[in-house]
C-alpha cells in the first residue's frame, strides 16, 4: 500500500500517537546505530536538502541519517540553484518532487515551504524557518524522555527570545500534555497566534528565575537568530538578565535538566558552568537530531515499520 503524502512544516503537522511511535522507532533506531547494525530501509531513495540559511547539526544530521538509512543525498543552495535567482518556488517544487524522494528545507519564511509544499509530489520536512523548529524540538523531547521518561505534565521553562523554537515548544506543550513557562525581555515576548495555541499550556513570566522555579527541563537559544543580526548590539543590552546561569538552575528542580540547540555563546545566553555542567544534555540533544530524522524520515516515506 502506497503511504499518503504527508508533511512536516510545524509540530503540529502529527498526532500525540504518530510521536508515540516516532519515539519508539528512535530508540530502535539509536540502539541499532550504536551497535553498528545496518538499517537500512532506504535504499534507492533520496533526499534532496535546500539550504537558503547555513547550517551545521542540521546539514550534518539530514545528510548523514540519510547515507545510513541506505539512501542518498542531493544538497543545493540558493547560490547554486534556481532558489536564490527568479524562478518561482511552485516552479521548483514541481521538477525537485518529480526527482526525488524527500525534500528537506532550511529558509526565512514559513510561506516559502509552504509553498513548496503545496506543490511538491513528495514529502517536505521544515528543517528550520523563523517560526519553526519543529525537528529540533522532536530531538529534544525523545533527550528528556531518554533520561527522565515520559515528558507529560512535566513543566519546561523557557528563557530568552521568543522565537521559533519558543513557538514549537509551546506546540509541542499542548499537543503532549506539559507546560511551558516562558520568560522573555520586553518586546521580545512570543505570538501565541503563530504558534496556534490556547493560552492553557503555558504561563508567562516577567522574571525569569520564576521561570524556573519547580522546572523539569530549562532551555534556551541564542539572542540573535540568523536574519536578525542587526539587532545583536540592542539584543544584547534586552537580554542580559536572561542568562541561564547556576541560580537559575537551583529555582529549578534538583534533577532539572538543561538544554540548547546550539550553537551557543557561553557568558551570554547562558554560563558555562550551565551548558559544560552536570545537568547538561546538549550533546546528546545534538545527536538525537540524526536518530529522531532518521525516524522522521522512515515514516514519511514508509509509513508505520512493524
Amino acid at each position: 500500500m502506497t503511504q499518503a503524502l504527508k508533511h512536516y512544516l510545524q509540530f503540529t503537522d502529527l498526532t500525540a500517537a504518530e510521536y508515540a511511535y516516532l519515539f519508539e522507532r528512535t530508540a530502535l533506531i539509536k540502539k541499532k546505530f550504536k551497535a553498528y547494525e545496518k538499517h537500512q530501509p532506504l535504499v534507492d531513495r533520496t533526499l534532496a536538502m535546500i539550504f537558503e540559511k547555513a547550517s551545521t547539526r542540521t546539514r550534518v544530521s539530514f545528510e548523514a541519517g540519510m547515507y545510513q538509512l541506505g539512501g542518498s543525498v542531493v544538497h543545493l543552495t540558493t547560490g547554486d540553484s534556481q532558489l536564490g535567482r527568479a524562478e518561482p518556488i511552485e516552479d521548483s517544487a514541481r521538477v525537485i518532487s518529480r526527482m526525488v524522494d524527500l525534500v528537506m528545507i532550511r529558509t526565512y519564511g514559513q510561506d516559502k515551504i509552504e509553498r513548496f509544499a503545496e506543490y511538491s509530489r513528495v514529502p517536505v520536512i521544515n528543517g528550520l524557518t523563523n517560526e519553526y523548529h519543529p525537528c529540533q524540538i522532536l530531538a529534544d523531547i525523545y533527550t528528556y524522555i531518554e533520561h527522565r521518561g515520559s515528558i507529560a505534565g512535566k513543566v519546561v521553562a523557557w528563557v530568552g527570545d521568543g522565537n521559533n523554537m519558543a513557538n514549537t515548544w509551546l506546540q509541542a506543550a499542548e499537543l503532549l500534555g506539559f507546560t511551558v513557562h516562558v520568560s522573555t525581555p520586553s518586546g521580545y515576548e512570543i505570538d501565541p497566534a503563530v504558534a496556534g495555541v490556547n493560552s492553557t499550556c503555558y504561563k508567562v513570566f516577567k522574571d525569569p528565575m520564576q521561570a524556573c522555579a519547580g522546572a523539569d527541563l530549562v532551555t534556551t537559544d541564542v539572542w540573535t537568530s540568523m536574519g536578525y543580526e542587526a539587532e545583536n548590539e540592542a539584543r544584547k543590552k534586552a537580554f542580559a538578565d536572561w542568562c541561564v546561569d547556576a541560580e537559575m538552575m537551583r529555582t529549578a528542580k534538583a534533577d532539572a535538566l538543561f538544554m540548547h540547540c546550539l550553537p551557543a555563546h557561553r557568558g551570554e545566553e547562558v554560563e558555562a558552568e550551565v551548558i559544560d555542567g552536570p545537568q547538561s544534555v546538549v550533546w546528546d540533544e545534538a545527536e538525537n537530531r540524526l536518530h529522531v530524522q532518521k525516524a522522521l524520515m522512515e515514516y514519511l516515506l514508509l509509513g508505520r515499520m512493524a
